[in-house]
């Protein structure tokens, strides 16, 4: 009596596991399905995407990617992405570090600065665009790179600087001063001593960075304009008032989206050691 109680039980156990594993299979189905249909939409052709019912088995055709990576103006946008991405959280990170040292381990500013750095990261962007419009265009950056990589790293900085701030509090003093008194200056101490033991938190800040530059559009297709246009307002470029062009964009997506995939797959490990960094006390 009891072996088949238990039995039966295992048999219920089984079966809810197996139905909670297909609830969670269709979810994530669901979550992937957009990424899945563009991908197929970008190796169809014009045909083949106006057909109904739509296709999921067709031949592959490479005539959007091949469009796409013969334009020189594509490879343009792809170009100030890369650049605008990189430096921006270059400068975030070389400006980030030693601020968000300071103010962890002396407190400059005192308690407060830390969470107004952070209020500056919530204006909405949309507030700030006609300013930074007029800034770059009386000092003639308007349209060029620069101006995105400065509005890109101004938006991250209070962002990282608050989120470093708590994995530098995580090292314990003591590590300082034992190396204040080896001889070490507080420069020293900061860059050689702490930035190793929380490199995991200062990878995430920057991968945090990276993703927001890479995507980003609003100050993009308003402040880069034709000359330092990124891939997020290429992609949006294909819809036009005569038709959408339903494959090169869904290509320009595909292709914008590969890199950050790629990053955050070599990546994730310092990710999540990162944002898990201080959280067990």
């Amino acid at each position: 009596m009891d072996t088949n109680k238990k039995n039966n039980g295992n048999f219920v156990k089984k079966l809810m596991d197996g139905g909670a594993f297909g609830l969670l299979a269709l979810y994530i189905l669901f979550c992937l399905f957009p990424i899945l249909w563009i991908i197929l939409t970008s190796f169809k052709t014009h045909a083949a995407i106006n057909t109904f019912p739509p296709q999921f088995i067709f031949i592959p055709s490479f005539e959007n990617y091949n469009t796409l990576l013969t334009s020189h103006d594509f490879i343009g946008f792809l170009t100030n992405s890369i650049i605008t991405a990189t430096v921006s959280t270059a400068l975030v990170m070389a400006l980030g570090i030693p601020a968000a040292y300071s103010l962890a381990r002396y407190g400059i500013g005192g308690h407060r600065l830390s969470d107004w750095i952070l209020s500056m990261r919530m204006f909405p962007p949309i507030a700030l665009v006609v300013p930074l419009f007029l800034m770059f265009r009386f000092v003639h950056l308007l349209q060029t790179v620069w101006a995105l990589i400065l509005v890109y790293t101004a938006m991250n900085l209070p962002f990282a600087i608050w989120l470093m701030i708590g994995f530098f509090k995580d090292v314990p003093k003591d590590i300082d001063d034992a190396a204040l008194v080896d001889g070490c200056t507080p420069w020293t101490a900061l860059w050689k001593i702490n930035v190793p033991a929380v490199a995991p938190g200062l990878a995430a800040a920057a991968i945090l960075s990276i993703i927001f530059a890479w995507n980003e559009f609003l100050f993009a297709v308003i402040l880069g304009g034709g000359t330092a246009k990124t891939l997020p307002v290429a992609v949006a470029g294909y819809v036009t008032d005569r038709a959408i062009f339903w494959g090169p964009m869904s290509a320009a997506s595909v292709i914008a989206l590969v890199p950050i995939v790629i990053f955050a797959m070599f990546v994730q490990r310092y990710l999540v050691r990162g944002l898990t960094l201080g959280a067990v006390d």
